[in-house]
């Protein structure tokens, strides 16, 4: 009786431990295949803004490989902002909190994200270069719909990309 309960038991945590493992691999996985734009909006990786326009493929190809650059440098500077948080939370931490270096971080923070918002320009500025005027029309007009979208412009921690 004892040793079936006992296999019983075991069955069950096998199982659980199981569940536990599929859950966190699929959530992992849902996860990596999305990408934060600059406008908060979650997309995913494979996905551009630009793909709505009626675009040749030259500017295609020409915009997706600056996009995919502009993507990592964007998520670099994410990670730093991000990093720079944790540094605030730390300092806070602490028994008697230095308030002249956690104002110091946070203008860190401030000049990171100051440096992103100035990239982010430059970059729509450049692929609007690469544009006829009727498609830059409209790649303004995606801009605008997804910077009011709902979606919080700047910058999201590096966790919720």
């Amino acid at each position: 009786m004892k040793g079936s309960v006992l296999k019983f038991i075991l069955l069950i945590s096998l199982a659980l431990n199981l569940s536990i493992l599929a859950t966190a691999g699929y959530l992992y996985h849902r996860q990596t295949g999305y990408w934060i734009s600059p406008f908060g909006m979650k997309m995913a990786k494979n996905r551009f803004i630009f793909e709505d326009l009626s675009l040749s493929p030259e500017q295609m190809g020409a915009m997706k490989v600056r996009a995919l650059r502009f993507r990592a440098e964007i998520d670099r500077d994410r990670l730093a902002v991000s990093q720079k948080r944790r540094e605030v939370v730390a300092r806070m931490r602490a028994d008697l909190p230095d308030i002249a270096a956690i104002n110091a971080v946070i203008g860190e923070i401030n000049a990171l994200q100051g440096e992103m918002q100035k990239k982010i320009a430059a970059h729509m500025l450049e692929e609007k270069a690469l544009l006829g005027p009727e498609q830059q029309k409209k790649f303004l007009d995606l801009i605008e719909k997804a910077m009011s979208g709902g979606g919080q412009a700047g910058c999201l921690a590096a966790g919720e990309q």
